[in-house]
């Protein structure tokens, strides 16, 4: 066989369920909003809307990208393309180490949730928790390996029922709230500007966290039915107001039902603290639990269909060994990656059962993460911008739309993660420069080589 990865195996709804999955927002709301509110306090539901607006500048320039050169390898190939084969290697290294980090990221709170359900008590227990993370993690390798086909399906129903959950505990808040028993009245002054200087960026930097991954639509480009113009693109644009409507609700709720000290603290799962206060007793207590768990598998299947199909295009190229660039005969996967994906996630879930607590896990990836994302994300905005630049000529829609918002969007988020850079702890500082740095010792700059397409294996 050719070797490529599975064509029309994606229809244009499961792109968008995707893109969902991919920022996921029950699992975004559940660690990292109450950190959001910690940083920028009542200026929280600005902070989700305003620095939406960065994310939806990128995810236009994914579109015009993959309209032009649809690639498993995204971001990696489309700066290779505009600005040359080193700045393609590291925007694909950037995703590699941030969806390494994000195993742990993904998978402590998965462990955390399904403590929860039977155990609560035992929640913090750090070392336990990486362990139960790690089993899920290894079932979820195991459903991305059987193909990508069943790994939609499991992934519609999961998302499905996880935004259900979600549309119905936020609905239960505000009803909660309009009949008088919550903390504050809503107030238009929550989305106004009112930033102190220390807060501005470190409330953008968790912002790019929660809504980083709806890019997986364009690593699955290939492998996507294209019985409409650019189903990935748009899929991936699309599902952004999704996740922006999630959070958006769910940060107005929480600020109504709790004061700031409260909600600050509600950082093993604040959707369930939500449906309490909501009235939603124990069974809405479950089902909070529920959706964060779904919501984990859920980011964590597209992070690793990330990283595996980076590597794989990565390794098509031969700017990672030539040996990622192959797939399965039977399920047109790249299983290889997968394999490298499990051992190495295993490896870094186990170092950080070292870690004192489960919050400085979160903490401090979340941060490393962000600037990772803020690097490739912004290379590929200026990339974007750069192959649209004369579009003027033909359609001023085109150029507003692929190269100035791309542009301005890629500038902000650079600029962003520069600057957060100045303000982390050692820890952070080691994974999210080291990490990016560490890519010097496998970059092979005469390595490049394009091939056909992979070789299949039995």
């Amino acid at each position: 066989m050719s070797g490529k990865l599975k064509a029309n195996s994606l229809s244009f709804f499961e792109s968008i369920i995707m893109g969902v999955a991919g920022s996921a927002p029950g699992f975004s709301i559940a660690v990292a909003i109450s950190g959001l509110l910690t940083t920028a306090g009542f200026c929280s539901p600005n902070a989700v809307l305003i620095f939406a607006l960065p994310m939806l500048g990128i995810a236009l320039a994914y579109k015009g990208l993959n309209q032009k050169f649809a690639n498993a390898g995204a971001a990696y190939e489309w700066t290779k393309i505009g600005f040359g084969k080193p700045f393609g290697y590291f925007s694909g290294w950037a995703l590699l180490i941030a969806s390494m980090v994000f195993m742990v990221t993904g998978s402590v709170p998965l462990g955390t949730a399904t403590l929860d359900l039977f155990n609560p008590s035992l929640a913090d227990h750090v070392l336990l928790t990486a362990g139960i993370g790690a089993i899920w993690f290894i079932g979820i390798g195991l459903v991305l390996i059987a193909g990508i086909e069943i790994t939609s399906k499991v992934q519609v129903v999961m998302s499905s029922i996880e935004l259900l959950i979600l549309f119905a505990i936020s609905l239960a808040a505000f009803l909660r709230t309009a009949g008088g028993h919550g903390v504050h009245p809503f107030s238009w002054s929550w989305f106004g500007l009112h930033y102190s200087r220390a807060s501005f960026a470190s409330s953008a930097l968790i912002v790019v966290f929660l809504y980083w991954g709806w890019d997986v639509t364009a690593n699955l480009s290939e492998e996507t039915r294209n019985d409409r113009p650019n189903a990935a693109g748009n899929g991936g644009f699309l599902s952004v107001f999704v996740t922006i409507a999630s959070f958006a609700a769910f940060t107005a709720a929480t600020l109504m039902l709790f004061s700031l000290r409260d909600a600050s603290g509600y950082s093993d799962n604040l959707i369930y603290h939500v449906a309490i206060a909501a009235g939603l007793g124990r069974a809405g207590g479950y089902a909070a639990t529920l959706a964060l768990i779904l919501s984990s598998i859920a980011t964590l299947e597209t992070t690793m269909l990330q990283f595996s199909r980076t590597l794989f295009a990565m390794g098509r190229d031969r700017a990672l060994p030539g040996y990622f660039g192959e797939v399965h005969a039977r399920t047109v996967t790249p299983v290889r990656t997968m394999y490298l994906l499990l051992v190495v996630g295993l490896a870094v879930i186990f170092a950080s059962s070292f870690m004192p607590s489960i919050a400085s896990i979160l903490a401090d990836s979340v941060n490393a993460i962000a600037v990772q994302v803020s690097y490739y994300y912004g290379l590929a905005g200026l990339v974007c911008a750069w192959l649209y630049r004369d579009s003027y000529r033909i359609s001023l829609a085109a150029f507003l739309q692929y190269a100035l918002a791309p542009a301005l969007s890629a500038i902000m988020l650079i600029a962003l993660g520069v600057y957060a850079i100045s303000t982390f702890d050692t820890p952070t500082r080691i994974i999210g420069i080291g990490g990016l740095a560490a890519g010097i010792l496998f970059f092979r700059p005469g390595g490049y080589r394009r091939v056909a397409g992979a070789v299949s294996v039995s």
